[in-house]
């Protein structure tokens, strides 16, 4: 299984859907891109398994697998099962962006919090009309515990972050979710310390390289495919 210190032991995609989703009407909350959110978070788990690396043939990194055994995980094994038969080696940013747009992410991600009861699977109506899967939350416990740790590392000066908090920070300021958790006024003061966390600065030197090579992917792919603001420009 995936190597993880979450208090939840939730994986950051399930973390970033958590955030992502509206409590009561189970579905994602307007403004927010969290599909490139999940891509970014999917890359970041492999990069922190060391499943994945980078390499630098000319101009731009390039995206490789660096192990291929399996992590017991369906969605990160889909993952590298993709790269691996990938025609041709890619940017992480292009992997960000195919990997936020698989078909049924959402709903694969929301059913492996269904089987651990923190979400209910329910049918919503869309106009009065469509049918459509909503996922109201069951157990609002993970997600305040997930919005604690964001808390204590933006607005405190404490040194001790762990990389998947600096990550999730990272993407969730990115695609817009952090403004839901948050005052925008109260983010706006944290702006430096935001940017801080986001770097991985105070990140561990084992997987420093990873906590950027991760962010700088989903940001690239977020900067070119949305205009949602973001709280650190």
């Amino acid at each position: 299984m995936p190597r993880n210190t979450s208090p939840d032991n939730l994986l950051l995609h399930q973390e970033i859907l958590l955030l992502a989703l509206n409590d009561d009407q189970g579905t994602t909350e307007f403004g927010v891109s969290y599909s490139f959110a999940m891509g970014g978070a999917i890359l970041a788990e492999l990069f922190l398994n060391e499943r994945i690396r980078l390499v630098k043939p000319k101009k731009n990194q390039l995206l490789e697998l660096a192990g291929t055994t399996p992590l017991g995980e369906p969605i990160l094994d889909g993952a590298m099962l993709k790269i691996r038969d990938a025609k041709r080696r890619s940017t992480p940013a292009t992997w960000v962006s195919k990997l936020g747009s698989s078909k049924d992410l959402k709903h694969a991600v929301a059913l492996s919090l269904v089987d651990r009861g923190i979400l209910q699977e329910d049918v919503g109506r869309l106009l009065l009309i469509f049918k459509r899967k909503i996922y109201p939350e069951r157990d609002p416990g993970p997600e305040r515990r997930i919005i604690a740790r964001l808390e204590k590392a933006i607005f405190s000066e404490s040194r001790d972050v762990d990389p998947r908090t600096a990550i999730l920070i990272s993407l969730s300021n990115g695609t817009g979710l952090l403004k839901t958790c948050f005052d925008r006024k109260r983010l706006k003061e944290r702006k430096d310390r935001i940017v801080e966390l986001s770097s991985g600065e105070l990140a561990g030197d084992a997987v420093r390289a990873a906590v950027r090579a991760a962010q700088a992917a989903a940001m690239a792919a977020i900067t070119a495919a949305t205009t949602v603001t973001v709280i650190t420009s």
